[in-house]
């Protein structure tokens, strides 16, 4: 189904109340985008991530990491979703539990998950916002090719192999992983 509104300003409100049609959105200058599905790779590497980043926060008490059904409220007005989030606890301070509608802000981290679908320019426009809202740290994460990018900046700093770690850095300090866990062949 195509939804066809045109640019308004959104209430916090109607935007989570779009949600109930089943669809995932994110608000791009003023025009609604439909995220649409995922096939079951990338949902499987965003739940991988999503439980050995929850595991390691947790027991760290380092903040919060969401997946993405999570939208972040940008400095613009858009509504930003990654297939993966952290918030570390210096921005959570003050909170005792997560905010029931949208984080004011970006993740300190966000992750994206190419799809098929995924375009070089959408994903860039949305490493660029990112930054722009003080993400600290992004990974582009391509299934198909089997590599990791690392961002500091809207500019790749690195490019991960099988072979490589993937680290949280400073902004999840001691969390590391294999590049090569993110692309395993199933042995069951």
């Amino acid at each position: 189904m195509t939804i066809s509104i045109e640019k308004k300003v959104w209430t916090d409100a109607e935007f989570i109340a779009l949600s109930k049609d089943g669809h995932r959105y994110e608000l791009v200058n003023g025009e609604l985008v439909d995220m649409g599905n995922s096939g079951m790779e990338h949902g499987y590497v965003a739940c991988l991530l999503v439980a050995l980043l929850t595991t390691f926060v947790q027991q760290n008490r380092l903040g919060a990491v969401c997946d993405s059904s999570t939208a972040f409220t940008l400095k613009n007005g858009n509504k930003r979703s990654p297939d993966v989030s952290f918030v570390s606890k210096e921005r959570l301070k003050g909170l005792k539990r997560p905010p029931r509608g949208f984080f004011r802000g970006s993740p300190d981290l966000a992750v994206e998950i190419l799809s098929p679908s995924n375009t070089v320019e959408e994903i860039h426009e949305k490493i660029v916002e990112y930054f722009d809202n003080d993400t600290r740290l992004v990974w582009v994460i391509h299934p198909d090719e089997k590599y990791v990018l690392v961002y500091h900046s809207p500019e790749p700093d690195c490019l991960l192999r099988p072979q490589d770690m993937l680290e949280g850095e400073a902004i999840v300090p001691g969390f590391s992983m294999s590049v090569a866990e993110l692309f395993e062949e199933w042995d069951f």
